[in-house]
């Protein structure tokens, strides 16, 4: 009985090892985000670890007093108290350690999902910027083709189209203009 009550305080050490290594990688990978997204996932991720560090205590409180049980019960084994009441006893805290364990368990279970789901979310929202960078990339380059072509024109036939001055001078405007978006991206 107590080598499966360590295994288990052994799988819930480990699960909760896990839990914060993860929470770090989306730490790490939320801050990498837009300004916009990524307080919105550090808000969470804050409550993760405030979660996290909850079941960690109870954990350690549970580790603790499990310890003091099992030293306890070595002392009630050896004589020290009436059989039946320390059976009864025992009976009763290890019933009380087990659902302890138990909602430990499902507690860290749902961190899980919960770290999952978000990490799905962040994953869907780096697709959706990289989509509207492709889009914006492809909007720049239709716009600076279009605004290219009467200046090729020009150069081909040193002809403006019936352009005036004015209207030469606005499109190399907007061609400044596309430089500079250029630049950005």
């Amino acid at each position: 009985m107590r080598k499966q009550k360590r295994q288990k305080f052994s799988e819930i050490k480990a699960g909760l090892d896990d839990a914060e290594s993860l929470i770090r990688k989306m730490d790490l990978e939320a801050r990498s985000l837009q300004p916009n997204v990524k307080a919105v996932l550090l808000a969470k991720l804050r409550e993760y670890k405030s979660d996290l560090n909850n079941l960690k205590s109870e954990h350690k409180r549970l580790a603790s007093a499990n310890s003091n049980q099992a030293a306890r019960d070595d002392l009630l084994e050896s004589g020290m108290a009436d059989a039946m009441s320390v059976s009864a006893n025992q009976r009763g805290r290890l019933m009380m350690s087990t659902e302890r364990l138990n909602e430990s368990s499902d507690r860290i279970k749902e961190s899980r999902r919960t770290m999952r789901e978000t990490e799905e979310l962040g994953v869907s929202i780096l697709q959706d910027l990289h989509q509207q960078r492709q889009s914006l990339l492809h909007a720049n380059d239709t716009v600076f083709l279009l605004l290219k072509v009467p200046y090729r024109h020009h150069l081909l036939t040193g002809k403006f189209e019936g352009k005036d001055e004015k209207e030469i001078n606005e499109e190399r405007r907007k061609k400044e203009q596309v430089k500079e978006i250029k630049m950005l991206f």
